[in-house]
């Protein structure tokens, strides 16, 4: 197959981001990290101070933001915002930012123009069900919220960031809450993707799960 795309949705923390950066590398496919474009926003939105409960101004800014992806880096607006879109901070208000109507119009566009003509794997919440209703292969990662919790933990300390298990807990299973009822492109589970639970699983079992998937389905 000459060009294809692995839709790769879950819940916060479930590994879809690590697995993805993986799976492109080993199969030779474009990752586009859908969740860092909307932190990039989150960002522009918290370091001017824009009210992200009011949909209107955010919209009103919205031409005033330009996200891009070179390499392994995220830039907005120019600037090499790769650690700053991963900060407490940027997370605690994204997933409302996610929510606006506006913003998901303008990063689905952007999503479906970077991954035209090319074999793709992007990981979000909605790539399955909204982003790419007709993906040629599906998958929708699990895991318990507490084994969420301990990565995201792990995860900011590696940034040198310390932050409390019970804390980043509280904050997942909110997110959760907030991602799954929203309005606008809720998280879901397509009706033919095909779940995976990495609650037990390490990073290489996980890979090794979802390449046995893409081999099965589209082929190598």
């Amino acid at each position: 197959m000459k060009n294809y795309i692995i839709a790769l949705d879950g819940p916060a923390g479930s590994g879809k981001s690590t697995i993805a950066k993986v799976i492109a590398k080993n199969f030779g496919l474009t990752y586009l990290d859908t969740g860092a474009m909307y932190r990039m926003v989150a960002l522009y939105i918290l370091e001017n101070n824009i009210d992200f409960h009011n949909p209107s101004a955010v919209e009103s800014i919205l031409d005033n933001i330009k996200v891009d992806i070179i390499e392994d880096k995220f830039i907005l607006n120019n600037e090499d915002v790769s650690l700053k879109i991963r900060t407490p901070e940027v997370t605690k208000i994204v997933s409302p930012v996610s929510a606006i109507k506006a913003v998901r119009t303008k990063l689905v566009d952007l999503q479906r123009e970077i991954s035209n003509g090319k074999k793709v794997i992007l990981d979000g919440r909605d790539i399955g069900t909204v982003v790419f209703p007709n993906a040629d292969l599906k998958v929708f990662l699990i895991a318990s919220a507490e084994e969420r919790a301990k990565r995201r933990v792990k995860d900011y300390a590696s940034k040198g960031i310390i932050e409390d298990f019970e804390t980043v807990l509280k904050d997942i299973l909110e997110r959760d809450h907030t991602d799954s009822t929203r309005k606008e492109s809720p998280l879901k589970k397509a009706d033919d993707a095909i779940e995976v639970d990495t609650s037990f699983m390490n990073i290489e079992e996980s890979v090794a799960a979802i390449a046995n998937l893409i081999q099965i389905k589209i082929g190598g």
